[in-house]
């Protein structure tokens, strides 16, 4: 029998068509089809269908919608969203179209789904994106993508609402308000209904919390949760910094209640358990607008011609005990928070600046690494244990400073002898390989009402370097304690303070970028070759312009240093041990090394790793966060402070390039600001990302990261907390 086709494929039997006799199907949009598909192999994930079948099942009869379907199948196919398991047969990908994870959103549009299996982010459009808000937890659809697009997805569920509140300013009318923000997150600004403005007035700073976002609303509905004062306050403008990073701006009374009725008298019970150390030479060295002072020295001259050195820390484990309400917001806080012109404390204020802090004339509870030293600055002996001290003097960095220098002053024999073994201790660190980053800061010399009046840079000098050695020293030796066992022992969970190794792409990178500047960097051999040759870097470059730069871009490109139970070493202090012991005040992991050593100074057991290793994380998120927040108070000033000097010529380098233009910070004052891309009008440049640079598509010219270059201040945004300069 012969068999034929015509031209639209269908069979032709003993010349006749063979006819559906269903009644014909209306005519199916691709975009219904391609849903309609997507249901079918989601309802039966199991099952292999060929195009006939999901024809068949679609009501799809028409041979041009057929073709359709079998280049749907193709291209879901492609797309790994289905898979085909032998010849035109196919089955939903077993990997699954559906995923769970955060949904991000950004107010450019460019929302994202993160896996939680750790996969690429997805791109999620506004329609797709069922009104999710940034960090909920989200069920999606993985869309079908056309080839050579980016993958995208839609969110089909919100399983998990991530609390979350937004910083702005109130805009007020007659029957209703909003807040208006410059959250990254939001491109909306929030309806606000009346009855749920909280007393809120026409240009205050509110925190508001979204109650609902209705389907078709283009604006999602809020209520203020607390107002921090007029817009442009500065007490107004730290907390709304705080609160945008989710960090708190006050204490709870509860917690300061329960502060309060913690004895500042110390039972003698408790000084007879514990080493006494207030009749040996002991005193404090720290900023000098410090109020807590968790770490004191004590020096003593031993009969062999050693030195003791005893590195006291406040004893704040004995007053806080574990799962406390004053205990549970420390955790919850993990850090104590500095901004310009504040510290937000971890600890109620009673105990930090009172109770724990080691002030001079006061009998303090301690723990403490004691030291012994030789000629060499070689740790011969060490022990750590509670003791009990009596500080004989309170120093400033400025009066240890002037000490050293001019080798007079009270305890000079102590500070002296001190310092001397410090530089070698510190000689020797640097020839095992540490990295020194030795970077200024920013500070601001501030009025009573909060105005900047000066920038200064804050170096760090021999008194300061002093403390940080025997700081290290002590995080050191207590790590070791911890973490060295013997063969045959089994390791105890610890908290370590851990640096791993640079990612060598992002090294070859800076290599290559300061190869533009005459530099050379070998990025390859062993971890000390390589620290080594960043410290030859940073002492070749300093006092050149180009110093903060290479600095912060060699920073960069190192890993962060975090908190956690594996150890892996310390690659920027060139220690294979090594944790946070000397700063319980302002400081949560210090206070769980601090329990952690009382467990296993006695032969306690190893407690559970997991459980430790949720708060390091925790920890170690907090600390970003308070950095970020951190440097968001010197954007705030940095703008405030320049907000009235429009017009003037500053000479800077461009710190940074991005495809919306280029920063650049000021060499009298290192405030960074914006000359937007838009603003470059003799050329249209482009970005290349690789190379730090925008090069115009016509002339050629480059704007470099690290280029000298001359600004006028624009314009001082305080909302956005942003320079616009622009080019002379």
């Amino acid at each position: 029998m012969t068999k034929n086709r015509n031209k639209s494929g269908k069979k032709k039997d003993q010349g006749k068509d063979v006819k559906s006799t269903k009644p014909k199907a209306a005519r199916m949009r691709k975009e219904a089809m391609l849903k309609a598909i997507l249901s079918l192999f989601h309802s039966s994930p199991k099952e292999p269908f060929n195009y006939k079948q999901v024809s068949k099942i679609i009501g799809v009869e028409n041979a041009v919608q057929k073709l359709q379907v079998s280049d749907i199948l193709f291209d879901l196919c492609a797309d790994d969203v289905i898979t085909e398991i032998d010849r035109g047969r196919y089955r939903l990908n077993s990997l699954g179209t559906v995923a769970i994870g955060t949904f991000m959103r950004r107010s450019n549009g460019k929302n994202s789904f993160i896996p939680e299996d750790g996969g690429s982010p997805v791109f999620v459009a506004e329609r797709n994106s069922l009104h999710a808000m940034a960090g909920d937890k989200v069920k999606v659809q993985l869309l079908a993508k056309r080839r050579g697009a980016e993958p995208e997805a839609e969110v089909l569920e919100v399983l998990e609402r991530k609390e979350k509140v937004y910083v702005g300013k109130l805009q007020v009318a007659r029957g209703f308000a909003f807040l208006v923000t410059e959250d990254k997150t939001l491109a909306n600004d929030i309806f606000i209904p009346k009855e749920k403005l909280n007393g809120g007035k026409n240009g205050d700073k509110a925190i508001v919390r979204i109650v609902e976002w209705p389907d078709e609303a283009k604006n999602p509905l809020g209520e203020v949760v607390d107002i921090l004062g007029t817009a442009g306050q500065n007490n107004a403008e730290m907390h709304a910094i705080l609160a945008e990073f989710g960090l708190p701006y006050k204490y709870p009374a509860s917690v300061e209640k329960a502060a309060d009725k913690i004895p500042e008298v110390i039972p003698p019970e408790e000084i007879a358990k514990r080493e006494d150390f207030r009749d040996v030479l002991t005193f404090t060295i720290d900023p000098k607008d410090a109020k807590d002072f968790d770490d004191a020295l004590s020096y003593r001259l031993l009969e062999n011609g050693n030195i003791e050195v005893g590195v006291h820390i406040a004893d704040v484990t004995h007053y806080v005990t574990p799962g406390s309400i004053i205990d549970r917001e420390a955790e919850s806080r993990a850090t104590s928070v500095y901004l310009v012109d504040r510290t937000i404390p971890m600890l109620p204020e009673r105990l930090c600046n009172q109770i724990c802090s080691l002030r001079p004339d006061e009998e303090k509870l301690c723990f403490s690494t004691i030291l012994e030293l030789d000629k060499e600055a070689e740790v011969v002996h060490s022990r750590i244990c509670r003791t009990v001290i009596k500080s004989d003097r309170r120093y400033t960095y400025e009066d240890a400073q002037q000490v050293i220098e001019t080798g007079e002053g009270e305890n000079k024999e102590a500070i002296l002898a001190l310092d001397a073994l410090a530089k070698k201790i510190r000689a020797r660190r640097f020839k095992q390989g540490a990295i020194n980053f030795e970077r200024y800061e920013v500070k601001f010399e501030i009025d009573e009402t909060g105005k900047p009046l000066s920038v200064y840079f804050k170096e760090s000098k021999e008194a300061n370097k002093l403390i940080e050695e025997f700081m290290l020293l002590a995080n050191r030796t207590v790590a070791e304690f911890v973490g060295k066992v013997k063969k045959g022992q089994a390791k105890k969970t610890f908290v370590y303070r851990i640096h791993e190794l640079p990612d060598p792409e992002k090294m070859e990178n800076f290599a290559s970028f300061i190869r533009r500047f005459g530099y050379r960097l070998k990025t390859d051999g062993t971890k000390s070759e390589v620290s080594k040759g960043i410290n030859s870097l940073l002492d070749t470059v300093q006092g050149k312009p180009e110093e903060n730069l290479i600095e912060t871009v060699a920073i960069r490109a190192m890993q962060k240093a975090k908190y956690s139970t594996d150890n892996v070493g310390h690659y920027g202090l060139a220690f294979d041990f090594y944790t946070h012991f000397t700063s319980p005040i302002r400081r949560y992991p210090d206070m769980m090394v601090h329990r952690l050593l009382e467990r296993y100074l006695v032969g306690g057991r190893s407690v559970i790793k997991s459980k430790y290793e949720d708060v390091c994380e925790h920890c170690s998120t907090m600390e970003q966060t308070a950095a970020n927040a951190e440097r968001a108070s010197i954007k705030y000033k940095q703008v405030e402070f320049m907000s009235d000097k429009l017009g003037r010529i500053y000479d800077g380098v461009i710190s940074g390039v991005t495809e919306w233009g280029i920063y650049v910070e000021l060499n009298e004052n290192k405030c960074e600001g914006l000359v937007p891309i838009r603003d470059l009008d003799d050329d249209y440049y482009e970005f290349d990302e690789k190379n730090y640079c925008l090069i115009g598509r016509r002339k050629k010219r480059q704007y470099r990261l690290g280029d000298a270059i001359t600004i006028k201040v624009a314009q001082a945004n305080l909302e956005r907390k942003q320079l616009d300069f622009m080019m002379v």
